[in-house]
């Protein structure tokens, strides 16, 4: 299949790149970015996606029959407010309606778990795991911006029911081949250093996803899309937590609003619901313990 990625030089997408090689795709990476390497066989476009024509132009040479959108600004704080609405939010409309208009029969744009405005030490969820029906209530610009670019997915199905299979995927706190073994994630901090200092997770409820896994859901998502809703939210989070203690423990110390909510989240159990992906036919396959090589905890 032909597919087109958004933004394949991210440290989502050259994961996603890599899967989606993996699996036979004929694959085009589109991106700013020329000074990341791509995976053997993925041709690379350079340009700048907030030019409608550019868009088009790419989408007519392409033909993509499937569109895996990740482009935009991938860290919250890490730009202007004003910049990560516009920049995040034009991006998904441009991206999403091209391929539409262009006779792709899939695309999934990449959302976020931040979409529940968790990080004040006030927030209080209505339930936990987080699922995907939760009520999101976003905290800030990068938070909004996701939020509005599920709403275009819903947007565009309404407008163009049966015309392209779209969705939207929440990767958690991505986790890259290089940051495994020993690289800063994208907060600076090593895997080892979220781990031994609790409140550097705690900020995002200690979830996270391998990249590779994450990869696999979204080639899941464009591959069977007779599968999806018209306008399907998905997560893409590991099943346990970035953490060496129960959630039931840790959520309460540094989100004093989860107290009566978290009691449930015991042994690795995380703090995220992926029943949707599930249903798809996914699952994490990889855990920071077997990715760092320790131990998996007794059984209760």
């Amino acid at each position: 299949m032909q597919v087109l990625v958004t933004g394949g030089s991210g440290r989502l997408g050259r994961s996603v790149l890599a899967v989606l090689a993996e699996r036979g795709h004929d694959v085009v990476s589109v991106d700013v970015d020329t000074t990341a390497a791509v995976p053997s066989g993925v041709s690379r476009r350079h340009l700048d996606l907030l030019d409608t024509e550019v868009v088009a132009e790419v989408f007519t040479q392409t033909r993509p029959e499937a569109v895996v959108h990740l482009a935009g600004i991938a860290v919250p704080f890490s730009a202007p407010d004003a910049d990560i609405l516009r920049i995040n939010t034009c991006l998904a409309w441009t991206v999403l309606s091209a391929a539409i208009s262009h006779g792709a029969r899939s695309a999934v744009a990449a959302s976020s778990p931040t979409v529940f405005g968790y990080g004040p030490q006030h927030w209080r969820p209505q339930r936990l795991p987080l699922d995907e029906d939760h009520p999101v209530a976003p905290c800030h610009s990068y938070g909004l911006s996701k939020v509005i670019i599920e709403e275009t997915v819903r947007t565009l199905a309404r407008a163009h029911p049966g015309a392209c299979a779209l969705a939207a995927i929440r990767p958690g706190y991505v986790i890259a081949p290089e940051e495994w073994a020993g690289a800063p994630t994208q907060q600076g901090h090593t895997v080892l250093q979220r781990l031994e200092h609790p409140e550097l997770a705690a900020g995002s409820l200690f979830n996270y996803i391998d990249a590779h896994d994450a990869g696999e859901l979204f080639a899941m998502a464009i591959e069977r899309p007779e599968r999806l809703s018209p306008d399907q939210v998905l997560h893409a989070v590991a099943d346990d937590a970035l953490a060496r203690r129960p959630l039931a423990e840790l959520l309460p110390a540094y989100h004093p609003g989860t107290a009566e909510l978290a009691d449930g989240l015991t042994g690795t159990a995380g703090a995220f619901a992926t029943t949707a992906a599930r249903a798809l036919g996914w699952r994490p396959r990889h855990s920071w313990r077997t990715r760092l090589g320790e131990p998996e905890p007794p059984a209760a």
